[in-house]
């Protein structure tokens, strides 16, 4: 858990493991170790994610004040009478699986279904600073936290165990922890449901650690990308609340195109070609 590691030591199995990574294949390895690092052993990060819920509280204190208030694309008609309610999404943003993305590290493997299945079984998942201080308040506040996660239906029951063992609030007569395919209709894009729930609330605020827990930008450029971040600039740091993660999501994708036929080498390749430079007659790939 971030904040509770003692200091690495540099023991001669250290140096190999080190060595061993460096010199994996996969994209986890190479590519992933200071990503995760940040994670876990930086003040920085640590100090990223407590900014940025408490930045949520004041905003939620905004929102509740204002019944005119709604941070959901998806919100329709007149919200002021709805009850209020959170969005969150729950890796990196509520939970910290920065240790599964070290086992992947230490073993030279990229993202597994059975490895991912194993680490949520496991319901240990600890908390993202700053989440916990927030989501409590809310309920505090009367307002329902709803937890909207791309983790698949299958893994719902491991899930909820490990965020009620974190002690996130769940409430008890409604469902909150919505997953990809858990109705018809929730795939991997999570305007449905959105939509879901600001058909039944006001949704003040809308958290996550990628594009997509705000707006739908499946498979969009990073062109797009950008003009859709910039389209709803107004929102960051008041309806929308944006979390720290280098290790993987859509951006990540977006620059090689989500062409999941790609190898590592290939995907290195673009992702290499969309670096800035500073020189004048750069014109990356997908830029």
């Amino acid at each position: 858990m971030p904040g509770t590691h003692a200091a690495p030591r540099l023991t001669l199995w250290g140096i190999g493991w080190l060595a061993l990574v460096g010199c994996a294949s996969s994209d986890t390895g190479i590519e992933g170790l200071n990503a995760t690092l940040w994670m876990q052993r930086s003040a920085e990060y640590r100090g990223s994610a407590e900014q940025a819920y408490r930045t949520a509280g004041q905003a939620l204190e905004e929102g509740l004040a204002d019944p005119s208030w709604t941070a959901a694309p998806e919100q329709a008609g007149d919200p002021s009478s709805l009850p209020p309610a959170v969005i969150l999404d729950v890796d990196e943003t509520v939970l910290d699986n920065s240790p599964f993305q070290g086992r992947l590290i230490r073993e030279g493997r990229e993202f597994n279904r059975e490895m991912w299945s194993a680490w949520v079984g496991e319901a240990a998942a600890p908390p993202v600073p700053g989440a916990l201080a927030f989501t409590r308040a809310a309920a505090e506040r009367g307002v329902t936290v709803f937890y909207v996660t791309n983790r698949d239906s299958d893994l719902e029951a491991a899930t909820k165990l490990n965020l009620e063992r974190a002690g996130f609030p769940i409430a008890e007569r409604t469902d909150v922890l919505l997953t990809r395919g858990e109705r018809e209709g929730w795939g991997s894009d999570k305007t449905t449901r959105r939509a879901h729930v600001a058909s039944r609330y006001r949704v003040i605020l809308l958290g996550g650690d990628d594009l997509n827990d705000f707006i739908s930008v499946s498979r969009s450029s990073i062109d797009k990308r950008d003009r859709l971040e910039s389209a709803y600039s107004d929102h960051w740091g008041r309806k929308w609340i944006v979390l720290p993660n280098p290790s993987y999501g859509s951006w990540e994708r977006a620059l090689y195109g989500f062409d999941s036929n790609l190898d590592s080498d290939g995907r290195r390749q673009l992702k290499a070609g969309a670096l800035k430079t500073g020189e004048a007659d750069q014109d990356g790939p997908f830029h």
